[in-house]
């Protein structure tokens, strides 16, 4: 299912910026097997090489280690997104509904994950256009809050787009993570 593109010239009136530099970043919901295959090599990277999460070596050092798939990549309803500065696919994010199995509280609950950009493009701004477009792509789809799991040192990133923390610190893939809400009930 193919949502629509948000696009974004972020970078393009920064001063110092090169002829070099991408000007534009989009989003799109994966479309084809390659961009599929591109979203989950960036997730491996980031995750696994660099983080060492998910039985990785952090640092990329003896090997990539584990992997970072699990059962709601193959989920039908689950939305694997790319970002891209200019042509380049250089970010991700995933989100998907959170089933029954989730509480009575669940239905209407969304929950975004994985969001990772390659760390040559970090500096771009693409976050930000990943989560806006995760959030705006769950509300549309008739979400009414999304959650997701934040490293404590992006918190002040998320909460700068709106979203708030709720509850302590937990244990995620040997980090501790804050669990943040965001209402869907206000996003167009």
């Amino acid at each position: 299912m193919a949502e629509p593109s948000s696009r974004s010239s972020a970078t393009a009136s920064l001063p110092g910026r090169s002829s070099q530099t991408p000007q534009l970043l989009t989003c799109d919901a994966v479309a084809t097997e390659a961009e599929r295959c591109a979203h989950f090599r960036i997730r491996h990277q980031v995750f696994v090489i660099e983080q060492g999460l998910f039985g990785g070596s952090y640092g990329g050092v003896g090997g990539t280690g584990g992997d970072d798939i699990d059962v709601h990549d193959d989920d039908p309803a689950a939305i694997h997104v790319i970002g891209r500065a200019d042509e380049t696919i250089c970010g991700t994010v995933r989100l998907y509904p959170l089933g029954p199995d989730a509480g009575p509280d669940a239905e209407g609950r969304w929950k975004g994950d994985r969001l990772a950009v390659l760390a040559g493009y970090r500096h771009l701004g693409l976050g930000a256009p990943l989560v806006r477009f995760a959030v705006t792509a769950a509300a549309r789809l008739g979400g009414r809050e999304m959650e997701a799991f934040i490293q404590p040192a992006n918190i002040a990133f998320f909460r700068w787009l709106g979203w708030r923390r709720t509850g302590d610190l937990v244990d995620y893939a040997g980090l501790p993570h804050q669990r943040m809400l965001i209402d869907l009930t206000r996003q167009t």
